[in-house]
């Protein structure tokens, strides 16, 4: 299974914020939208990436998050995928370098952003097809 077939079941809609924005607007945008990262845009283009742990790392860094820009706390090289990779590639760079949101491209473009709950999803359902077709085997198993 391919990343761009997670992308297929999710809304095209990228959230995004500027990284002169203070944090705390960042967190009250997260929270209102209900999602766990928000994409940071200068001029169109993908500059850093925001997520609920970035912002806790800021926290205890000892930030002022409420006038913090999200320039401050953001990580300015998110480690990102491509629309072609498979969802096993997405969820080992995604173990491996403890993220919980992965950007993913088609090229230069941006086409959307993938959590670790997602990939997890997409992973049970490929296991439960396979295990369905296991059965189905097993039963019509010739004598």
């Amino acid at each position: 299974m391919q990343i761009r077939e997670i992308l297929t079941l999710k809304s095209d809609t990228i959230y995004s914020i500027a990284p002169t924005d203070s944090v705390s607007s960042a967190v009250s945008r997260m929270v209102e939208l209900g999602v766990g990262s928000l994409v940071v845009l200068k001029n169109g283009e993908m500059v850093g990436l925001l997520t609920e742990r970035d912002v806790i790392h800021g926290m205890a860094e000892g930030h002022d998050l409420k006038n913090a820009e999200v320039s401050t706390v953001m990580v300015s090289e998110p480690v990102v995928a491509n629309a072609e990779d498979s969802v096993d590639y997405a969820r080992d760079v995604m173990t491996k370098s403890h993220i919980g949101h992965l950007p993913i491209f088609d090229g230069n473009k941006l086409l959307g952003i993938i959590s670790f709950h997602d990939v997890a999803r997409a992973c049970l359902k490929e296991a439960k097809f396979e295990n369905s077709l296991l059965k189905r085997y097993i039963k019509h198993w010739p004598e």
